[in-house]
Parts: C-alpha cells; structure tokens; sequence
C-alpha cells in the first residue's frame, strides 16, 4: 500500500467504527493488518474478531451477559487503538511527512527522556536567575547566549518528544504530570509542552494525554490553561465519537460542569474558533480594497516627510485636510473603522499583513511558531539587544500588544531588524512619548490587564494555531481542524456542557449578527424546545427562515412572536411580507393594514397595500392608496407607474395615458413604453400604439422576450375592448413596422 491507499483505508475503517459497523470494521482491519511486519498486531486484531464473535453468540442463543454492556465499548475502544497504531506502524517507513521524517530521524539519534528534559529546563530559570544578578558585562551576555541557546534546544527537544510520542504507559503520565506540576520550568517551556501534546493527540489518539490536557486547563497560569483549553476544544471536536468510550472523560466533565465557569470558557472558545471563519473574509477585504485604496491615493503617494526639525508650531496643524475628505469620499473610512470594531471583537484583522512574513530562519524550527513570545529569546535579543540597564521600549509594546498574536510579534520583531537604527531609534523616542501619555492617564496597567486576560490569551493561541495550519510551508501534511465547522453545539461529548441557555443564546446570538442565519435557525430551535423562548428569539428564527426563503417556518415564528408581543409593528411587517411571497395577498394586506393603523404616513406601508390590492384586483382601492403616496412624495415613478397601471384597468385611459407621458419624459423603462402603447390602442390611437410597441420592442433583449410580456397582458387589453383577433394582427404589424 502506498501512502495515499493507507490513509484512506484508515479513514474508512475509522468511519465505519464511528457508526458502530464494527464486524464490518474488523474485516477491513483484517486485510489492513495483513502485510504487517509487527506479527503482535495481527494477533490483536484476532483476539479483537473472537471476542467479538463470541459476544454475538451468546446473544444469539438468549445467554444473558451483564458484562455485554461493558464489554462492547472496550471492543470499540482497542479497535480503533490498532487501527490508530496499524496507520502510524505502515506509514512510518514509506511516509514524506514530516511527522514520519521526525520519527525515523529520532529512532536513530534518540530524544532524552523526559525527566532529563525536565531537569535542564529547570535549571534553566536559576542559571537565568544568577545571571542577571551579575554586573552586565560582555562575558556575561555571551554566557547569557550560551545559556538560552542550551534553553532553546532542549525546548525543541521537549517538542519533538511530545509530539512523536507513542502511547504512554502510567510511568510516561506520571513523569508528564510531574513536568506539568513543576514550578521552576518556565510557563512559556510548559506551553509548548500543551501545543506539543495537543498535536500529538491529532495524529495519534491517547486517553492519558488528553486526561492530561484536563490536568493542564486547571493550571494555575492562564497562559497554560488557556491553551489546554483550546486544545481540548479541538481533539474533543476531533475524536467526538470515540469519547463516548471512555468513562473517565465523562467523568472529568461531570466534574468541571459543576462550576459554570468551565461552561462559560468553553462557550467563549466556541466563539473565538468560529470568529476564524471570518478570517479569509477580512483577508480579501484587506487584499482586494483597503490596500489597494490606500497606495493609489495620490495624497498620501506624493507625500514628503520632512525629517528635520518641527517649525514653531511644533507640526500639530500640518495634517493635509484632503486626506480625510478622500478616505471619506473613498469609503476607504467606513471600511477602516470595520476592520478597527472587528479587532476590538477579537477578529484576526493581521493574517494578510503577517502572513508573508514568517519566511525568518526562526520559523523553520516547527517548534517556535507554537512557542510564547519571550522577550528572552536569543533571536529576540539578537534583534534588540536589550540590557538590564536598558529596555527596549519598542520591544515592551510589542510584548505589552493583545492584538497581535505570539507568532505576529515575533515577524515584527524580525521585521524590525531590517530598519535602520536613527529610525528605529526615533520610533522608540515615539514609543516612549506615547508610553508617558499612557502612564500619565494611568491607562498602562488597564493594557497589560487586557494582554493577560484569559480571552485574550487564547483568543491569540487560537491566531497562532490558525497561521500554522494554514501558512506553515508544510500545512498540507496535516489535518487543518478549521477546514471543519467546529460546531461544539452537535458535540456528544460536551453536551452537558454547553446545554446552558445562556451560553446558546450568546452562540447564536453570534451566528445571527455574522449571516450564519440557519446555524443561528437550529440553535434557536433547540433553546425554545427546553426553554420557553421571548418574542425577541421567535423574531430572530422568522427572520433567518424568511432570508432563506423558508417562509412558511418563517410565519410560524413570526406568529408566536405575535402572541408574546402583539402589535409589534416589526412583526406585522415581516409577515405580511412573507404572505405576500406566498402570494396569500388577503392575509398580507391585514397585516399592512395593522401597521397603517399606527403608521398612517409611512409611504412603504401604503405602496404596499396598493400592490396587495392589484394583485387582488380591487384597482379602485389600490388608486386611492398609489394617490395619497403621491401626494406624500410627488416625485416617485414607482407610484407614478403603479396609478398608470391602475387607472388603465378601470378604463380611466386619459388619466393613464397622463401619467405614462410623465414617466417617458424622466426616463425610458421598456414596460413604461409597453403600456402606454396598450393605453393608446385602447384610445383607438394606433399610430401612436404602434411606435410605443416599437420602441419596447427594440429595448427588448429579443423579440421573443417582448412577445412574453405583450401576452401576458392579453387579457387586460381585450378587458378594456380590444378584440382578440386584432391582437396578432398587432404583433405582426410590428414586424413589418420601419
């Protein structure tokens, strides 16, 4: 097998597990396993196949077996333990991926174990610790450099041995709790070390880690726990089916249901993951119009900035008031003040200014695009050359920022190592003003607050997780979890978690305000099936019915919307407007008619009732209303069409044939000119039918699409006595007609 057949073969029998086929299951395993070189793993898909059958044969012959309930999941449960490890045992031999390209590498040129790991990690804070406490010398900075590159390359190593792990057995948990528990190994080493594990659960399923990563979100630092989190998230959404397997998961989240604060994160993640959604969108805006926008404006293109030294008025009026009245005129403003309330939302408004920028040596270590920005960085300290004595200020804004994700930093800081020093020394000068100001107004504190609050934190891991799986130069060798709904409302495994209604609410209170109106639909519909819903959410799910055409649903929750709130002239609205798309025109026009009763002058409503009344032929009524819209708004050809229309019907031609001569004087629609033609027939004016007819004829897009329409007002013309036996005398007249 090849490494594509593999791969599918393993997506079929996983599937099939998923559905509980698992006699079907264990004979593909059977054929999977069967060029194997490890003899061990073809005895355990055996065993697995007799045991099953002998659990089948008992319940053929009525043989009562209480352990058959429990028995079954283990079944499922080392099912998809072999197939997980068949694809792992086939693949890493022949396989390209980097994963396997790792494994083999480190088979040869093992890791440490982990305690070893552990131990210099650990020593390095205190060699740190020491080091700083030295007069600042260059022999010191270079023993400094020494030690964080010792640092780096064992965070590495720690990396590479998560990942790549094999199933741990109870001594490998033991040591991971103990590494997790460890208050000397650095918060940003203990990071990684969650990404790590995370990754190494997408390409290979293992209880005891994901029972660690349960561990790991009740960390005490919210750098750690947010990312455990986050990653939970994720291999929950990934293995949803298989969970239901293990009874401890369900335990550890009985556990944590019990404080509303776990429910209340997870609600948060759902929505942090679901803003990605939104990220290629706010890509191709950036792309396609604000950038564009702003390198052709001429202003800011001829723009000279004078390096010398401010005149008297120090440059505080010397701003160009063109440029505003361009980004106005442009647009360009509204869309900048979009992107601007988006960020604030916590939308990833960088991705296409960052994205071409992770081609750094730094990035080339797969490592480090999961690694916390750490100002202690040796390619941090490369680009800044800080000291103790002095900080770089640009270097605090960068770490200070809860906008910019761990990965974003680190491009800028490279970034900044391309400008030229008298710049970057006039952006610290900047930098440094502003970071006065800021003290000034004892706001400092209130922007260090907001980078290490929770939802920021996993708000920029979650930007971090997304620039790898999708610019990473080896993306496609993994599995992109935001290619998937991540819809955590369908999950089994979280149900009792993010049952609360109020958390729904908020989900899809999300999914309304950003156009998902039928995920919005559905989850509306599960919060009033246990919960009785307000007239605000029956309005909602009309609405997201109504926009995708689902008008009878839209009615029903639109009527209930009715019964909790009455008279709502919002309500009244949307169902006349969908009774009227069901061309149920006498309910559509109770409904206007209530709203008229509150909203005598809105020219809408009254436009509306005329057109109810047209369509149910009461023409008279329908004059008065298109009248009183006129005498509202003289200069709308919509009314002044539709009391054209109306008076030809009652046989009222002068005032037809008036209104239609205005409506040729201000513009020239092809049914304006159709239908004066009929008023002037009806007139017994034939001449000037005739070239109304002719002029709507060569405005038609053919011959056969004004025959269309001059047909299907047949029957209004022979009303209003024409004979029927003139009408394709007409139509032929028009084709000899010069």
């Amino acid at each position: 097998m090849n490494e594509t057949v593999i791969n599918e073969e393993y997506e079929r029998i996983v599937h099939l597990l998923d559905n509980k086929r698992l006699a079907e299951a264990l004979i593909r395993m059977e054929v999977f396993t069967q060029d194997m070189i490890d003899w061990t793993l073809k005895n355990s898909v055996e065993e697995l196949q007799t045991s099953y059958r002998y659990m089948l044969q008992y319940l053929q012959q009525g043989i009562a077996d209480p352990e058959r309930k429990n028995l079954y999941p283990k079944l499922l449960a080392t099912a998809y333990k072999l197939t997980d490890k068949t694809r792992i045992a086939k693949l890493t031999p022949i396989s390209t991926e980097y994963y396997f390209d790792r494994k083999r590498y480190h088979k040869f040129i093992p890791l440490r174990p982990l305690p070893a790991i552990q131990l210099e990690l650990e020593s390095y804070t205190e060699d740190m610790a020491v080091g700083n406490l030295l007069h600042y010398t260059e022999k010191q900075a270079g023993d400094l450099a020494t030690i964080r590159r010792r640092h780096e390359a064992a965070v590495s190593e720690l990396f590479y041995l998560i990942w790549l792990s094999e199933p741990w057995s109870e001594q490998d948990e033991e040591e991971a709790r103990n590494f997790l528990q460890s208050v000397l190994v650095q918060i940003n080493d203990l990071s990684l070390f969650v990404s790590a594990l995370m990754l190494s659960l997408m390409e290979y399923f293992d209880i005891r880690k994901l029972m660690l990563l349960f561990d790991a979100y009740q960390h005490t630092s919210n750098d750690v726990n947010q990312r455990a989190i986050v990653a939970l998230t994720l291999i929950i959404f990934r293995y949803d089916q298989r969970l239901s397997l293990y009874p401890e998961v369900a335990a550890r989240l009985e556990l944590l249901n019990e404080n509303a604060i776990f429910a209340n994160n997870m609600s948060r993640i759902q929505i942090q993951l679901l803003r990605c959604r939104e990220t290629e969108k706010i890509d191709k805006k950036m792309r396609e119009e604000i950038l564009p926008e702003l390198m052709k404006n001429p202003n800011l293109r001829n723009v000279k900035f004078n390096m010398e030294a401010p005149d008297e008025d120090n440059g505080q009026n010397d701003k160009n008031p063109d440029w505003e009245d361009w980004m106005d005129q442009s647009g360009l403003s509204d869309k900048l003040k979009e992107m601007n309330d988006l960020q604030m939302e916590g939308a990833d408004v960088y991705m296409s200014t960052f994205a071409q920028l992770k081609t750094y040596p730094f990035f080339r270590e797969m490592a480090n695009w999961f690694y916390p920005f750490d100002m202690q960085h040796s390619a941090v300290v490369q680009a800044f050359s800080t000291t103790p004595e002095k900080r770089d200020l640009l270097l605090d804004t960068i770490y200070q920022s809860g906008f910019f994700c761990n990965s974003d930093k680190y491009s800028f800081c490279f970034t900044m190592m391309q400008v030229p020093e008298a710049q970057r020394q006039m952006m610290a000068q900047q930098f440094e003003a502003q970071n006065e100001a800021i003290n000034e107004e004892k706001s400092y504190d209130k922007i260090l607050t907001f980078s290490q609050r929770a939802e920021t934190i996993s708000n920029q891991y979650i930007h971090d997780l997304y620039r790898f799986f999708r610019i990473h130069p080896r993306r496609n060798e993994f599995k992109d979890p935001f290619k998937e709904s991540l819809n955590l409302q369908y999950s089994i495994t979280l149900k009792e978690t993010l049952s609360d209604s109020s958390n729904q609410l908020t989900l899809a209170g999300y999914f309304f305000h950003k156009n998902y109106l039928i995920e919005a639909w559905l989850l509306y519909e599960e919060i009033v099936k246990t919960n009785a819903g307000d007239a605000e959410i029956y309005q909602k799910m009309g609405y997201c019915m109504q926009k995708n055409r689902g008008y009878e649903k839209a009615i029903e929750a639109y009527l209930q919307a009715d019964i909790l709130k009455p008279d709502s002239a919002w309500t009244n609205h949307h169902l006349a407007m969908c009774y009227r798309q069901l061309n149920q025109l006498d309910k559509a026009l109770d409904y206007y008619e209530k709203i008229e009763a509150v909203q005598p002058d809105n020219l809408n409503i009254l436009s509306q009732i005329g057109h109810c009344l047209v369509g149910l032929k009461r023409y008279e009524e329908a004059l008065n209303y298109f009248f009183k819209v006129e005498y509202l708004d003289a200069e709308s050809p919509k009314v002044c069409r539709a009391i054209a229309w109306c008076s030809f019907v009652v046989g009222k031609h002068e005032q037809a044939m008036k209104y239609y001569k205005k409506l040729l004087e201000k513009g020239t629609q092809l049914l304006d000119y159709l239908n004066a033609g009929h008023v002037a027939w009806s007139m017994g004016q034939l001449d000037k039918a005739v070239k109304m007819y002719a002029t709507s004829l060569a405005m038609s897009d053919s011959p056969e699409a004004f025959m269309d329409l001059f047909n299907k007002d047949r029957k209004d013309l022979i009303a209003q006595g024409i004979k029927e036996d003139d009408i394709p005398l007409m139509l032929d007249l028009l084709r000899y007609y010069q």
